[in-house]
């Protein structure tokens, strides 16, 4: 597929998120004003509450958690729109000081604020739920929050350690990812004699002619080698970091505060761990069919995620956006309108442009102010199910702001659950429009690929994390070459022998985000994808029917645990064979793809010549 070169779609370009509304229409300055009222609110409640939260009766406890939600809504409104301004445009100095503003002033907040928590779960168990389970339908917005706080009680540390774990925070990690950020961002890749930001680099990975991709690797790893020194340092101070943090709070292994956040138990976790390990088959199948299709022995590792076949056509974001509007209204005539919402209201930011970072996301402050999403469209189909994965977590929050300011996100183990959804939808609409076993099988190549990159390559850096956090607590400082043969290490548990590997791509590890900026996500990925696929195949087994409890999942957020939100579209996440199943699902995508392979007799490969003379 030809891809749109950065600024030449007008569409995309058009397509420029504003930002006002986080901050009443009032820009930079509005961001002074949410943090004075949020500083001077926490002041307040400070002064009302310290000391004196075990006293309160029901009527109380619902009047401080109603001021609390005020809090958090205008400190993440201002924290949201200094972020998003960096992320759309590093380099203006004045957007990396608002940012840093913003993170101080809210760890100023975060400080004073400390003796809630702390309050909170020294209360006694018996009293706490007398509290909870006597009150009023008014602290319902508040109160399975309450009750998750009070699972952190063995973690928490004394009132003035916490204080100086929040202070030192802001020139700790922060400071640290920050710097990855702007080095990420910044960082420019020669190609064709021309400086390019690294994001055109990547998306050339993804070219379908196999030199081009080549020529993005080598260009990556030549513009990653000045930088490996310094990322080896940022990774290592944050892994030393988080190792100070779990040895002070208690916590058995390096996952189990993320897998506190996410509520789920440790055991839970490596369940899911090891049941996508023990199908490593399954990549190694799909490598194995790839280099067939692209009639090559081996796999070169520059073509691993790159696409099958060459396609003349491209998707501007025109043709992507009707089309996912489409899949999501055909499903149902009310989330129609909601993602209409996002095309129409200046939610979106599409354009590739200098200085924007790479990737997508879509991200939400407040359940009063509708979410913001980043893309990078560059007119490949990727980029079209990009859009339609962004936009079912902005569906998500829409739904489930109602819950208010304590319930409305989902946990990270159920928050993939409606992008993941929404990339089956999209599938199944370009489905319906295919005349020929080609065209289903190049369709159903790309959804393949997907469940490949979402399930197994995120575990792959799971396992990525679960050595180096474990090795640099045990052994000390990594160097750059012992990372790079962890990563190896990993990468060839999942691929076997079907890579052929490329020199410098080892080194990859130091591009990860999540790897630097939110250690322990990336299984929540796998745990997504692996419940939205079983989701969505309860939704083709039932039909219309099924529509109403998968929006009441949605509009649920954050106010169930995953096991309960589960039960609401039928599904058991204590059954230990869920993991397998839902890896069955991807199997039987793989046989459908070996089937067609088989039965197709002209696979030419028209990833590796000019589609003109195909």
């Amino acid at each position: 597929m030809a891809t749109i070169e950065p600024l030449s779609d007008p569409d995309a370009i058009a397509a420029v998120w504003d930002l006002e509304p986080l901050v009443d229409g009032k820009g930079i300055a509005g961001v002074t004003l949410l943090l004075e009222d949020a500083t001077a609110r926490t002041a307040a409640f400070a002064g009302s509450y310290a000391g004196h939260l075990a006293e309160l009766d029901s009527g109380g406890l619902t009047a401080a958690m109603t001021e609390l939600g005020v809090i958090t809504d205008l400190a993440q409104r201002a924290e949201l729109y200094a972020e998003l301004l960096f992320q759309g445009d590093s380099e203006p100095p004045e957007h990396g000081a608002l940012v840093q503003r913003v993170r101080e002033a809210l760890a100023a907040i975060e400080t004073q604020l400390l003796f809630f928590e702390l309050e909170w779960t020294a209360i006694d168990g018996a009293k706490a739920e007398a509290l909870l389970s006597g009150a009023s339908e008014d602290l319902d917005f508040a109160a399975y929050h309450l009750r998750t706080v009070r699972k952190r009680k063995p973690y928490l540390l004394s009132e003035p350690e916490e204080r100086i774990l929040a202070e030192r925070r802001i020139t700790g990690e922060q400071a640290w990812a920050r710097l990855f950020e702007e080095r990420d961002s910044a960082m420019e890749v020669e190609l064709d004699g021309e400086p390019v930001p690294w994001s055109v680099a990547y998306n050339q990975i993804d070219d379908a002619s196999s030199e081009k991709r080549l020529a993005a690797v080598v260009a990556m790893t030549e513009a990653m080698e000045p930088e490996v020194r310094t990322r080896t340092y940022i990774y290592n101070t944050l892994l030393y970091d988080k190792a100070v943090e779990d040895r002070l709070r208690g916590y058995p292994t390096w996952l189990s505060q993320r897998n506190l956040e996410n509520q789920v138990d440790d055991s839970a976790v490596q369940a899911l761990v090891s049941a996508v390990r023990s199908r490593y088959d399954i990549p190694q199948r799909w490598f194995t069919t790839k280099a067939r299709l692209l009639r090559v022995p081996r796999l070169p590792v520059q073509d691993q995620y790159c696409p099958v076949f060459a396609d003349e056509s491209t998707i501007p974001y025109a043709e992507a956006r009707a089309l996912a509007l489409a899949a999501y209204t055909d499903f149902s005539p009310e989330v129609g309108k909601i993602v209409q919402g996002f095309f129409e209201g200046g939610w979106i930011d599409a354009a590739v442009r200098p200085n924007k970072s790479g990737g997508a996301f879509c991200a939400a402050a407040s359940p009063h102010v509708h979410p913001y999403m980043m893309l990078n469209h560059g007119g490949r189909r990727t980029d079209l199910m990009t859009l339609a994965h962004e936009l079912g977590h902005g569906l998500h929050d829409v739904l489930a702001a109602p819950q208010g300011a304590f319930h409305w996100q989902a946990p990270l183990t159920v928050a993939e659950t409606a992008s993941t959804f929404g990339e089956s939808l999209v599938l199944d609409r370009l489905l319906t429009q295919v005349s020929t076993d080609r065209e289903r099988l190049e369709l159903l190549v790309d959804a393949v690929q997907r469940s490949i990159a979402t399930i197994f390559r995120q575990i792959s850096f799971n396992q990525f994390e679960e050595r180096t956090h474990n090795r640099r607590r045990s052994e000390g400082e990594l160097s750059s070459d012992v990372l790079d043969a962890i990563y190896v290490e990993i990468s060839d548990e999942m691929n076997g022998d079907t890579i052929e590997p490329h020199p410098g791509f080892e080194r990859f590890w130091s591009t990860v985000p999540h790897l630097f900026l939110w250690p322990g996500y990336v299984y929540a990925y796998a745990f997504g994808q692996l419940f939205s696929l079983s989701i969505y195949a309860k939704y083709k087994e039932i039909g219309a029917a099924f529509v109403p409890n998968y929006l009441q999942l949605l509009a649920a957020g954050g106010s169930r645990p995953p096991q309960e939100l589960g039960k609401l579209v039928g599904i058991d996440l204590s059954d230990p064979g869920f993991w397998a199943s839902g890896l069955e699902l991807v199997d039987d995508q793989l046989k459908a793809v070996e089937e067609l392979v088989g039965a197709i007799a002209d696979l030419r490969n028209p990833a590796r010549i000019d589609p003109a003379g195909a």
